[in-house]
């Protein structure tokens, strides 16, 4: 990388092997416009050297970076081999091998699952049980069924979380309809928060709780995109130290099924208020359901009912490269695919998911999923795109690269170091 080399030329020392540092973390992802905003490298740092830029929402050095890599390390656009935090899918619910392509592994003996080679976590992945999932009592502005609000509330006035971290609205006149991330301590700031943002908000570098007034070891539940829960599922896995942030808190994650986010910017300010005239202040409702994006305005009329394509531009790119629509590293993963208007599609992924579902059972109602194979089409088409998105060469800081099953070559011709996109 440019920047790379110019310390090289600075300090006239060699550097470390196997040394990373954030400036090739920003160069192949951030500048790239490959970043998820997931907050996994705020949170990962172990001398708080990164923060969030306000303009951009963007990860950004704040003082000096010591090269440990781990910023790159768990980046789940960076080093993360993401998939290797799926568990292995319960075989009674296995997909059959006619319904999504299966790619042979280069290596049999390698126990770690590629995007081009065989899924771990096949079909739905690892379930415990599946269910539709409706409220008994809706919170006002709740998404779907409401399930996610009615389990969190639960948890906390049961007293088992002290916490949730989850997405309330911009405090910011100027940004309406953006989420940002907050650590909900009790039900009515829970039920503030509910309802569904189309936006990252660098969840996981809300991790650092001491702005909040919780215990001093806090049990935290975290509803992210399946994205947050890779890198935070590998953070805890394998316990480096992470500074302010933390991510031995968390002991429940629920995962909200999901194909792509988006830019904030470019989707409410851009797409909806500037090319589609819709008056944000009316607004009481955007979802993204059955393929469309629908704004409803207070009054109940429909002010946007188009199909989730014509809004792409406003997506971050980085989301075309994620095979993980169904949250398989989760306790629990939700959505609206595969169930009836009004209800939640859950499923429970471990015990720690299950025993949450059983407290919260009192304020649930429950029903068979209806349309379980909706949600196997919809995660084969995510990893279509994924293999497709993966196979494409791009540019890095001046320089084509192309991806293979395990590094990024430099095709060239330059002498600088490959940078090591993915596997």
């Amino acid at each position: 990388m440019k920047r790379y080399a110019l310390r090289e030329e600075m300090n006239d020392i060699v550097e470390p092997p196997r040394k990373t540092w954030f400036w090739e973390l920003e160069a192949a992802v951030i500048e790239a416009e490959r970043c998820v905003q997931c907050g996994v490298c705020v949170a990962v740092c172990p001398s708080n050297s990164l923060g969030i830029n306000d303009l951009t929402n963007l990860p950004e050095l704040v003082k000096m970076c010591t090269g440990c890599s781990l910023c790159w390390d768990f980046c789940p656009r960076g080093g993360l081999q993401y998939e290797a935090t799926w568990p292995p899918a319960t075989p009674e619910v296995e997909l059959s091998s006619t319904a999504v392509e299966i790619r042979s592994r280069r290596d049999p003996a390698d126990p770690y699952w590629k995007i081009t080679g065989v899924d771990p976590a096949q079909g739905l992945g690892r379930v415990l049980d599946s269910f539709a999932v409706r409220a008994a009592r809706r919170a006002d502005g709740a998404q779907d069924g409401g399930a996610v609000t009615a389990l969190l509330e639960s948890l906390l006035v049961g007293g088992a979380i002290d916490g949730a971290l989850v997405s309330k609205p911009s405090s910011d006149p100027d940004e309406p309809w953006k989420g940002v991330a907050t650590i909900a301590t009790n039900a009515k700031e829970l039920r503030a928060a509910s309802g569904s943002f189309y936006n990252q908000t660098m969840a996981l570098a809300e991790l650092d709780l001491s702005k909040y007034t919780l215990p001093a070891k806090p049990r935290i539940a975290v509803v992210g995109t399946p994205c947050e829960v890779e890198g935070l599922r590998a953070m805890q896995l394998r316990k480096w130290p992470t500074g302010a942030h933390r991510v031995e808190a968390v002991t429940l994650t629920i995962a909200l099924m999901c194909t792509k986010s988006f830019d904030y910017e470019r989707l409410i300010v851009q797409e909806l208020q500037r090319t589609r005239h819709i008056d944000l202040e009316r607004v009481s409702k955007v979802d993204v359901t059955r393929g469309r994006l629908v704004v409803e305005y207070l009054d109940g009329a429909v002010a946007v009912d188009e199909p989730i394509k014509a809004f792409h531009g406003a997506a971050l790119k980085g989301c075309d490269e994620c095979a993980d629509f169904l949250g398989r590293g989760a306790d629990i993963s939700v959505g609206s695919v595969g169930s009836l208007d009004g209800w939640t599609s859950v499923i429970i992924r471990s015990e720690r998911g299950r025993e949450a579902f059983e407290r919260a059972r009192g304020a649930l109602d429950f029903r068979e999923l209806d349309d379980p194979a909706a949600l196997l089409r919809l995660d084969a088409l995510d990893k279509k795109i994924a293999l497709s998105t993966l196979q494409r060469p791009f540019d890095v800081d001046g320089a084509m690269f192309i991806e293979f099953d395990e590094h990024v070559k430099n095709y060239t011709g330059t002498d600088r170091t490959p940078v090591f996109i993915r596997r």
